[in-house]
């Protein structure tokens, strides 16, 4: 199923209030939820299908949270579309979509950040500065408002997975963390909502970081254990598209530390393999816009989830 095949299905209720959405909530079971800053597309529909499969009631947040965003990012030009929205979410058989406005998440006085030390310097924590405290801010104060069971999020965004689990780990926060497969697009692109800035050509293009991503697994599956090797695989791919600026391309680990870092003695450059904890995650801009993108290496043939 896709987004466009969704104008026949009833539409769940919407509220914008912890009031009303404690009514909504009130005695329905098992609650999951699907937090997501809108312009959906079939990545989050499957977010949806999968939690509507495991719970009583579903949530789906839309909220353009501004705490994320740094002073040079897009927050003014992020993508909306609320009728398309509630489309995607009809057709996945969401029950209640939570739309805040911004008073009510941070109103006047809001003075509390959530910092999660550890996974979240790295890497986009280092490119993109306070963004995972926004994001941890946000989605902890959505996990209290709506009291979800189970919360959904995709893989495309593994550090932000992982900072999210840390967090849930650290503050016992009753709720189950579940991470899904990313979706792509027939030339392996990650879906993403920002791809909606690139033409189809561009966005045909930008797949060049999946087929690096491929290029990497396809040589950890060979039996190659060097990160420093495991990278170069990736980088020549990147190399043959001009328009990649690159930001990182980086091997990791459970503890999302970047296995290839000059200076470091040559035997802890080697890849530990902790099965799907195991990544190789980039991001790099092509035609002014920003992507990320990761793959698991694991041993056998390229996975291209």
């Amino acid at each position: 199923m896709t987004v466009t095949e969704t104008a026949s299905q009833v539409r769940p209720q919407v509220v914008s209030s912890p009031e009303d959405l404690r009514a909504a909530l009130a005695g329905r079971g098992r609650v999951g939820l699907v937090p997501t800053m809108g312009y959906l597309h079939d990545g989050h529909a499957t977010l949806m299908r999968r939690a509507r499969e495991v719970c009583d009631v579903l949530v789906v947040s839309i909220f353009v949270n501004p705490l994320q965003f740094g002073p040079s990012e897009d927050l003014a030009a992020y993508p909306r579309d609320l009728e398309r929205d509630l489309g995607v979410v009809a057709g996945a058989g969401v029950d209640v979509v939570f739309m805040p406005g911004v008073e009510t998440m941070y109103p006047p006085r809001f003075d509390t950040r959530v910092v999660v030390s550890g996974v979240s310097e790295g890497l986009d924590g280092a490119s993109r500065p306070g963004h995972f405290v926004g994001v941890a801010t946000v989605v902890l104060k959505l996990l209290n408002l709506v009291r979800p069971d189970v919360a959904f999020f995709g893989e495309k965004d593994w550090q932000q997975l992982a900072v999210l689990r840390q967090m849930v780990r650290d503050l016992n926060v009753p709720v189950e963390v579940v991470g899904l497969p990313t979706v792509r697009a027939a030339s392996g692109l990650a879906l993403s909502s920002r791809n909606s800035y690139l033409d189809p050509q561009q966005q045909a293009r930008a797949a060049v970081l999946s087929r690096a991503l491929m290029a990497v697994q396809a040589a950890y599956a060979s039996g190659e254990r060097s990160a420093v090797k495991l990278r170069q695989a990736g980088l020549d791919v990147l190399a043959q598209d001009p328009e990649v600026t690159l930001d990182y391309l980086s091997v990791v680990g459970r503890d999302m530390q970047d296995r290839d870092i000059p200076g470091r003695d040559i035997q802890d450059r080697e890849v530990v393999d902790n099965g799907p904890m195991t990544r190789v995650l980039v991001a790099a801009r092509m035609f002014g816009v920003r992507l990320i993108d990761n793959m698991p290496l694991v041993s056998g043939e390229p996975d291209s989830a």
